[in-house]
């Protein structure tokens, strides 16, 4: 294991110390743990909006933790869920009079800890907490239908209802708005991914799978999970092809919709590799006569020292547009009103 740290054991605290030393104008932690990251920037009767989960995936979920999008994150260690009482002690420093959402991905351990934190927030602090439960991965399970329980894995997607449930809750909106926002982008947002190298974590010192050198997988989950398919590997365009196909299939297009698209670097993709599969996903969305509303292109959910990429499409109307073209600054994100 060649890695750039100094025990394995330290590897999140020391990282996390790395990270409220960069950015001491945007973030701090509460409770005294370095693992409840929030803004410094708290705003009396705006909605918080708080997520959690495991490291590993900078700048997933802690980097989008600042104005206009995040108030606060809980950290767990490589690809652990963080507590509840970690969750709670975040929670309750962002606590503005105005309720908190949680924002977080479909995972059996978030769930838990999420679902705990928020029934201590409501009985030990009297703060109403909402909850809304990202799973866009649509090569991890059927078409959520409604009232069906949704088995899909919340990925890169979630960027997209940080962003606009970031920018709802900016604008003042309440509570159970913000949420409406939240769950509209979760309908409308579909992801694949493809993997072509294993991660390692540090505390096992060794890779987690295993891909020979001329092979991929198309739809394997960020901490590693079965895709749905392992084969040589393939050109660009084909592997485009394949993973877009079956975003557009899962959530049906018409001539004239508009998209935003999100091309994600798991970690060790170079952005020229990102950019060619973006050529391609720009010919496609042309000739199926989508239009695309913005762009965004490089590492928003990465999975350690992971090779390969995902391909996101938010399905976008005027409300959505607006709110993703709201400013945010955040230590991993930054963007001026477009």
């Amino acid at each position: 294991m060649k890695k750039i740290i100094n025990t394995p054991e330290k590897f999140i605290t020391e990282m996390l110390e790395g990270i409220y030393a960069a950015h001491p104008d945007l973030v701090k932690f509460a409770g005294g743990d370095l693992h409840c990251l929030v803004s410094t920037k708290k705003i009396p009767g705006k909605v918080g909006i708080a997520t959690g989960g495991g490291s590993g995936h900078l700048p997933l979920f802690l980097g989008y933790v600042g104005e206009g999008m995040l108030d606060g994150c809980s950290i767990g260690d490589v690809f652990q869920s963080p507590s509840a009482e970690q969750m709670l002690a975040v929670t309750k420093e962002i606590d503005s009079g105005a309720g908190v959402l949680y924002i977080y991905g479909n995972y059996g351990g978030d769930i838990l800890n999420f679902d705990m934190a928020a029934e201590m927030a409501d009985f030990e602090e009297n703060i109403h907490v909402e909850s809304v439960v990202a799973g866009e991965d649509v090569a991890s399970g059927a078409p959520v239908k409604p009232g069906a329980k949704n088995t899909r894995r919340g990925v890169a997607g979630i960027f997209f209802v940080y962003k606009c449930a970031g920018a709802a809750a900016a604008k003042m909106l309440p509570l159970d708005e913000v949420k409406r926002v939240a769950e509209k982008v979760c309908e409308n947002v579909r992801t694949m991914g493809v993997a072509l190298t294993p991660c390692t974590v540090p505390r096992v010192g060794h890779p987690s799978f295993e891909l020979a050198e001329d092979e991929m997988e198309i739809g394997m989950g960020i901490h590693g999970e079965p895709g749905i398919r392992r084969g040589k590997l393939m050109p660009a365009d084909a592997i485009v092809d394949e993973m877009l196909n079956k975003i557009i299939e899962d959530l049906p297009y018409q001539n004239g919709d508009e998209v935003a698209i999100l091309v994600n670097g798991l970690g060790a993709t170079p952005l020229e590799e990102q950019y060619v599969m973006f050529r391609r996903i720009h010919q496609v969305l042309s000739e199926k006569g989508i239009n695309i509303f913005h762009t965004y292109i490089g590492e928003y959910a990465t999975s350690m020292e992971m090779a390969g990429a995902s391909i996101s499409l938010l399905k976008v109307d005027d409300e959505l547009k607006e709110l993703l073209r709201f400013p945010a600054d955040t230590p991993f994100f930054k963007q001026f009103k477009y």
